[in-house]
């Protein structure tokens, strides 16, 4: 008998869906999620997630890191905006996200990786290089913050 894989609820959009991410430092590291779905799946990344109808970016990202890693954050302006289009075999579109990430304040919690994530963790730039994290996530952190290339001061 032949498996049937289950095909992710966000899989096959007809629109391109939005989503906000929170770049958070503490002690000199980076929050980062291991994703438990696609896209991505498997790979560290900033945690975030789809911007819900009547939210703003910020309380999108809020709410994403609160329920991926267990950590409140406040959320500010937006750093990067960049596309995610992933297709399949006979190239209809799987996925489709903007993803917009913003800087966003360590305010307070435990981590604890939440029903998206299959680990959450602290990340020093020393370590960055050695995890399996997502090519979109390592750019930008590499580009806009010099994280894994120089150790660099981070409130």
């Amino acid at each position: 008998m032949r498996s049937i894989s289950k095909i992710p609820e966000n899989a096959y959009p007809d629109h391109p869906r939005i989503a906000a991410g929170a770049i958070v430092f503490k002690e000199n590291k980076i929050l980062l999620v291991r994703r438990r779905n696609p896209p991505f799946k498997g790979l560290w990344a900033i945690p975030g997630g789809s911007v819900k109808l009547g939210e703003t970016l910020q309380q999108a990202a809020e709410r994403e890191t609160l329920e991926e890693t267990g950590i409140t954050v406040k959320a500010d302006k937006p750093v990067l905006t960049f596309d995610i289009v992933e297709r399949d075999k006979n190239r209809r579109i799987r996925f489709h996200y903007v993803v917009i990430d913003l800087m966003a304040k360590y305010e307070h919690g435990e981590l604890k990786a939440g029903d998206d994530a299959l680990d959450v963790r602290w990340v020093s730039a020393d370590e960055i290089n050695r995890l399996d994290v997502s090519p979109k996530t390592l750019q930008m952190l590499k580009k806009e913050f010099n994280f894994g290339i120089t150790n660099v001061n981070r409130t």
